[in-house]
Formats: C-alpha cells, structure tokens, sequence
C-alpha cells in the first residue's frame, strides 16, 4: 500500500460519502487494510483531505497553464482552456469532486494553507480574461464576477455529468463556450 493508493481510494470514499461522513475505518476497509496500517502512512483524515486538494490543484493548475501560456487569442484560448478543465474534471472525478465539494472541511488552519493555491489557479482564469479585454476582444464590467460564475458553471457539471449521457464533456464544453462568449441575446 503506497500513499498514492490510499489518497485514490480516500477520494472515492470521500466522493461517495462526504468528508464528514467518511471514517477512517471506510478508507482502511476500501483499502483491505486494518486502520492501525493506514495510520501508518497518514497522521489524520485532514491530512489525507489536504493531500487531496494540493493533488487536485496541481493537476488542474498544470494542466490549464499550459493552455493559458499558449500563443493563441484570448477567446479562443478560453475555449481551450474550458474544454481542457471539463476533461480533466470528467477524467479525475473523484479526485475533482473532492476539491470542489469537499474543501470546506478543511479545518482553519489547513484552509489558510490552502486559499493560496485555489487562488493561483483562479488567476489562471482572470488572467485570459483581462487579456481579452486589454485586446478588446472581451466585455466585462467586472472580471472577478465573470471568473467566479465561469469557475461556478463549470464546476458544478461534475453534478449532473454522465460519461454516457446525452452529450461528451467536450460537447459540454464547446457549448459552455458558445455561452460564455456569444451569450443569450440573439
């Protein structure tokens, strides 16, 4: 048993039941070990939540930079962006839902670790937004709102999203895309 494995499998336990309502003795029994060997590896469940998120957020981090670095317009350079997050929510399920639902059980002084990173990766957004409006190719009165309600329509895709519904997550995203760029107005 590695940690990656137990942070795979805490994810999915997490997922499934909540931070709240996920005991230690679920991970331990996901993982076919006694609890005794899980404390072993990880000192509490905060931790492994920490763990999680730190995961979470590098990965998405990572992932959109390289998009958002790319020598492209700003709009198209938010569709990319859009359609890379998706996949890598839809990709990473468990580990993403943990992130978005899970992070208010961080206990104060590991949520104050945490802040920083989530507004790094949030900066990513803000970023090639205001760069759309320094080429004048966006308009937006107020970009931090915009971000937040991007970030929010997003984020709660991992919700209703079925793999095999009616439409791919990149069908999902290039219509997020139309929407946040063309808007409703006819």
């Amino acid at each position: 048993m590695t940690r990656d494995d137990i942070l795979d499998t805490a994810a999915q336990v997490f997922r499934k039941k909540g931070f709240h309502g996920a005991s230690m003795s679920d991970i331990a029994e996901a993982l076919g070990v006694q609890k005794a060997s899980l404390y072993h590896h990880v000192k509490s469940k905060q931790e492994i939540l920490l763990a999680l998120l730190d995961r979470a957020l590098i990965m998405l981090a990572d992932h959109i930079s390289k998009i958002s670095s790319e020598k492209l317009p700003p709009d198209q350079k938010l569709r990319k962006m859009i359609r890379g997050y998706l996949s890598a929510l839809a990709e990473n399920a468990d580990l993403t839902a943990v992130l978005l639902f899970e992070h208010r059980s961080l206990d104060k002084k590991t949520h104050t670790r945490h802040v920083p990173q989530r507004d790094k990766f949030e900066a990513l957004w803000r970023d090639v937004l205001n760069e759309g409006l320094r080429e004048k190719i966006f308009q937006l009165k107020d970009v931090n709102l915009a971000t937040r309600a991007l970030m929010g329509v997003m984020n709660w895709t991992l919700t209703w999203y079925q793999p095999n519904g009616e439409k791919s997550i990149e069908q999902i995203a290039d219509d997020y895309s139309d929407f946040m760029l063309k808007g409703m107005l006819k």
